[in-house]
């Protein structure tokens, strides 16, 4: 297979770009450079912002392309519309939050989603990949289109920060407050198995939108501040707090307290509540919670000096 990789080659890009690669694909990777390529791969470099800044991928044909863009919906046009007629397949990496909101408990494909505009400039995160979706079906079709609404993502080199601020705050050792209760029901999927389900659906020929996060109550909160806990090492003493006193001390999940949020509520339904039956059933597998902890708490210590 012949890939095509746009968006960069910080995080979920990176993940795409070395599991084909690993898979023996012929890997191309556009990006602008800010982030170094991994080994193994063709690069060529270009901003898909500025005028002429797609002048690098003017020829070349490709079995497939995934695209991680997140900002303005017409830039993923102008990519897909020069592609349309050299490459078999593209695959863009959008998000569940296209779902108008509130996204109920259960959500699945099907749910309603918020307008976008393929052609527009970046105006919300939400709009923005929604118009990028169109934009993609509007330039290869339905049939080869491919949506991947990803949730919470983690996992090696993430950098957003979620997982691992909990990993340096606990690294610290000491009493630490933690968001309960403990058996809160998580779901995220690590980058991994998110790039795995990607290249797998790309080589069957698979098409439409697909939520792209674990089963509910993968793991727990619980569990995953132990695995952080047992991957560093420190001496860390976890206090455990209901969700009404921190409430009551100002705290809020997602936010103050990362990946967290209070069961039961609006917020825990949208992000740890995903119907994600449709990617199951297509070879969506993920790993244990603990090995999503431990890779990303060693790539922090390799890269970051933690």
């Amino acid at each position: 297979m012949r890939l095509l990789l746009l968006g960069g080659t910080d995080f979920a890009g990176r993940a795409v770009a070395e599991g084909a690669r690993d898979r023996g694909w012929d890997v191309t990777v556009f990006h602008r450079g800010e982030h170094p390529a991994p080994p193994g791969v063709t690069v060529l470099n270009g901003d898909r912002t500025a005028l002429d800044g797609l002048a690098a991928l003017a020829e070349g044909e490709w079995d497939a392309v995934v695209d991680t863009w997140k900002s303005a919906p017409r830039i993923v046009r102008d990519s897909a519309r020069l592609l349309a007629e050299r490459a078999g397949r593209y695959a863009f990496v959008s998000s569940r939050s296209v779902y108008s909101w509130p996204p109920p408990a259960g959500l699945d494909e099907d749910g309603p989603v918020v307008d976008g505009d393929p052609d527009a400039d970046a105006t919300d995160y939400a709009a923005d990949k929604r118009g990028a979706e169109l934009a993609v079906v509007r330039e290869f079709g339905e049939k080869r289109s491919l949506l991947v609404r990803a949730g919470l993502v983690l996992g090696p080199r993430e950098n957003v920060g979620r997982l691992p601020w909990w990993l340096e705050r606990i690294a610290r050792g000491g009493p630490l407050l933690a968001p309960g209760p403990r058996n809160t029901p998580l779901q995220y999927v690590d980058v991994r198995d998110m790039a795995n389900w990607i290249l797998d659906a790309l080589e069957t020929g698979l098409n439409g939108p697909y939520n792209m996060v674990s089963p509910p109550g993968h793991t727990t909160i619980g569990a995953l501040l132990d695995a952080c806990v047992a991957t560093t090492g420190a001496p860390t003493r976890l206090v455990w707090v209901g969700p009404e006193a921190l409430a009551e001390a100002g705290l809020s999940g997602w936010s103050d307290l990362p990946i967290w949020c209070p069961p039961n509520g609006e917020l825990h339904d949208a992000v740890h509540r995903a119907d994600v039956t449709r990617a199951l059933a297509t070879g969506l597998r993920c790993r244990p919670v603990t090995d999503t902890v431990e890779d990303t708490w060693a790539e922090m210590r390799a890269t970051r000096g933690c």
